[in-house]
């Protein structure tokens, strides 16, 4: 049978580098015939089927254009003669360096990490990765940085750090939450995760490097950033760099600090916080810890170094402490849970939802107490006013006058401000006042209405208010009401009095966009028992007679409750209107529509 001749031609202008086979030697497919080199690139040519070399064309060091002859052979299998240009080697280098990055990238993973995964089960914590996994939509994940190791080349073998420094203890990247609520677009986030068994999550140069990159990529597309925060602080061992003293150029904290505001932060913690970590945190909007947190602006060591005493992790910044004081809003049971409240706080600011259902409204207005003296369980009626499940209450502990937090009412997601009767009787405190102006900046970053829900006496006063520094914190709610753009509505459910009362709502009654009140409703400058005692002072100890005198004052707190009934007040357009109220959604939602109706 006639052999087919086959005559090997270059794919195109290169330098002959190398020639790898001789006249009569016989070549299997694929078996190397020469190497090409274009561009700094090199081209290993292989044969294109069983042959046996005739000839070879040219030598190492020779320059051949595209379709020059570089080799004759005879394949041993055809009968007709073909030309064809070099078959270019499908490398099984090609293979072995996926294969080498594979295992590199695995050593980020868990698998390849059992002991640091064993050490972090037996406290009973997640991974760093199952976090990730646990918080993102399945397979949205792009990672940014996953090979970086920490820059201590100087003092570790490469495989040491590789394993040892995984992704220098942090992971970055975007992804997509709640997708399937919101759609793609309005789910995209920015993710980071610290990982405390990386050197127990210290800040490290490439670290730092790597939540700018992630960071500068929020801001770029103004996406909301949820970051765990667990971990010690800076890294001193960081031997590799060589042109810092301090460390302290570092841009990490003032570009987080600089998103606030601007896009959706929410901080997560379990386990150790401190320093660096615990700045982090801190600058979050929304601030989310585990019952097995402890958050601190110093760890042990730096404490001690301080001269300040010594101290164990768990004596600094237990999460009693944290969520009394205001730095935690949300106390989660564990990871799982606090990863659940990230991606339901994350979800107020996604959009609205179309699908949504309520409890029976015809059961309102039975949540209030006919006896105005009486105290009633404002979250409770909160829950049968809002859409199910909808409430999210955020530093429940902190300021507890006043309940702040998320809802939704027909889907809508809207920022809820009410006071607790239960607590001061409804008084707004310095600690709430803070608390509410904090809430109502974040809503109006964000354009998220506001729900104001009100029962106040008024501002809390006395020897000891003042020295809570009443008169600033409490005029720095009256600051956030002014500044407000998102439209608030005002439903007064009973008391409203005096400047606590208008700073509810936004500063005065007819700042909202619609001020309403259940028949329940009482308005007045002041208390009306304050009122009565400051304004019948006289009269009232003009009455010797103990039953007498009290007989007077329940006369004429009546008739000033009389004056100050919500009817009167919308007669005299103090307010909108008074509403029953099982039609309160519907109140709300047709308010919010004329107002966003531009």
């Amino acid at each position: 049978m006639k052999q087919k001749l086959l005559q090997i031609t270059a794919p195109s202008a290169a330098a002959v580098v190398g020639v790898d086979a001789c006249p009569g030697q016989q070549l299997q497919k694929g078996q190397p015939l020469m190497t090409l080199e274009s561009m700094k690139m090199q081209t290993v040519v292989v044969a294109p089927a069983d042959m046996q070399v005739e000839l070879i064309a040219v030598a190492a060091g020779d320059t051949v254009q595209a379709e020059q002859l570089l080799c004759k052979a005879r394949a041993l299998e055809s009968e007709t003669e073909m030309q064809v240009e070099a078959t270019i080697a499908s490398s099984q280098s090609s293979a072995s360096m996926l294969q080498a990055l594979q295992q590199q990238l695995a050593y980020s993973s868990d698998a390849l990490r059992s002991d640091a995964v064993a050490r972090r089960h037996a406290k009973g914590y997640r991974t760093a990765r199952e976090n990730l996994d646990n918080l993102c939509d399945k397979d949205s994940f792009v990672e940014y940085g996953q090979l970086a190791v920490a820059a201590q080349r100087g003092r570790k073998e490469a495989e040491t750090l590789k394993i040892e420094t995984a992704a220098d203890g942090v992971i970055t990247g975007l992804a997509t939450i709640n997708a399937s609520q919101f759609g793609e677009q309005a789910a995209q986030v920015a993710v980071i995760v610290n990982d405390y068994t990386v050197l127990a999550g210290t800040q490290g140069y490439f670290h730092h490097r790597k939540i700018d990159r992630i960071l500068d990529q929020a801001e770029r597309a103004s996406l909301p950033v949820v970051m765990y925060t667990e971990g010690g602080g800076g890294r001193p061992g960081d031997t590799d760099v060589k042109t810092q003293i301090g460390g302290l150029d570092v841009p990490s904290f003032a570009s987080w600090a600089g998103l606030s505001g601007r896009v959706p932060l929410i901080a997560v913690n379990n386990g150790y916080c401190f320093a660096g970590n615990a700045a982090l945190f801190g600058c979050a909007d929304i601030r989310i810890a585990t019952q097995t947190s402890w958050i601190g602006m110093a760890g042990p060591a730096m404490i001690e170094g301080g001269g300040l005493g010594k101290f164990a992790p768990t004596d600094i910044g237990p999460i009693e402490v944290q969520a009394n004081n205001g730095v935690v809003d949300l106390v989660a049971e564990n990871e799982a849970h606090a990863t659940q409240l990230a991606q339901h706080c994350l979800s107020y600011f996604q959009g609205d939802l179309l699908s949504w259902d309520c409890a029976d409204q015809a059961q309102l207005g039975a949540l209030m107490p006919d006896d105005r003296r009486y105290v009633y369980d404002i979250r409770a009626l909160i829950k049968q006013l809002v859409d199910c499940d909808s409430f999210v209450e955020l530093s429940r502990l902190y300021g507890s006058g006043v309940v702040t937090g998320f809802v939704r009412i027909e889907g809508r997601a809207m920022g809820l401000l009410a006071n607790d009767c239960k607590v001061l009787g409804g008084a707004v405190d310095a600690e709430a006042a803070d608390k509410a102006a904090r809430f109502i900046r974040l809503c109006n970053s964000f354009s998220i209405p506001v729900l104001s829900l009100c029962d106040t006496p008024g501002f809390m006063v006395g020897p000891a208010s003042e020295e809570q520094a009443s008169v600033r914190r409490m005029a720095n709610l009256f600051i956030a009401g002014a500044q407000t753009t998102v439209p608030i509505v005002a439903i007064f459910l009973r008391k409203g009095y005096g400047l606590g009362a208008m700073a509810m709502a936004g500063g005065s009654f007819h700042r909202p966009v619609y001020t309403a009140a259940w028949p329940s409703g009482e308005f007045g400058g002041m208390g009306l028992e304050g009122a009565v005692r400051l304004g019948f002072k006289k009269e009232l100890e003009a009455e010797i007679d103990q039953q007498a005198r009290e007989a007077l004052f329940n006369k004429l707190v009546e008739e000033m409750y009389q004056l100050g009934k919500a009817t009167e007040a919308a007669a005299h357009l103090e307010i909108d209107a008074v509403i029953d109220p099982a039609t309160t959604r519907a109140v709300i939602s047709r308010a919010l529509a004329g107002s966003l109706a531009n």
